[in-house]
This record gives C-alpha cells, structure tokens and sequence, in this order.
C-alpha cells in the first residue's frame, strides 16, 4: 500500500533523531520533532498552499471559465457553454488561516 512513495533511502524529515529510511537510532520511544542534519528546521505544519484558483484576463477569480456561444442548427439557435483554457494565470501560493499538519507527518495524533 502507499505506492506514491519511494523505495530509496532517504532522510526523513520528522524523524527522531534523522536517521535514515525512517528507521530511529533511539528505542522509537521518542516522538518529538526533531531538526535535520544542519541548520534546517523540520515542522510538521503546513502555511501555504499552491491555490487551484485562475485570474482571466477581465481579472476575475474562479476555478473554471465558460464562455455562452449560440449555435444556429436548422434555422434554431441553441446556447452552449464553451470552456475557456487559454489565457488564464494561476493565482499562485496562497497562505493558509490555520496551519494544517503535514500529510506525511508519522506520529499519531489521536488514538481511538
């Protein structure tokens, strides 16, 4: 289960004492967040998010844009919504009203 992942050895970053592979070098006891190798601090708490939202070129804000076109099909005209996809700039990083924790985050937080 959990194909996304890799199969190579790695650092992990939420790691006990960043042992490699996710393995602790400590009894496992230990379920502290704790730094990297270096100066790098490892939280589990996410700030921003990349939003899913698009400008157009009028400046309007959605997720998606429709343009109405008419459609003369003998001799009735019909509307139809056509999407448009060109022209749209991402809105980009957007930062979260609360932190969220990280999906990768391997301490459990709430036993039931």
């Amino acid at each position: 289960m959990g194909g996304s992942g890799s199969k190579a050895k790695s650092v992990w970053p939420f790691s006990g004492s960043g042992a490699a592979g996710g393995e602790s070098a400590s009894d496992g006891n230990d379920q502290s967040v704790a730094r990297l190798k270096g100066s790098r601090n490892a939280t589990p708490f996410v700030f921003t998010r990349r939003s899913s939202l698009y400008y157009d070129e009028d400046g309007d804000l959605a997720h998606e844009f429709y343009e109405e076109t008419v459609v003369t099909k003998n001799g009735r005209k019909k509307s139809k919504l056509k999407r448009i996809q060109k022209n749209l700039i991402p809105q980009g990083v957007v930062k979260l009203d609360h932190p969220c924790i990280h999906v990768d985050f391997p301490i459990v937080l709430c036993e039931v």
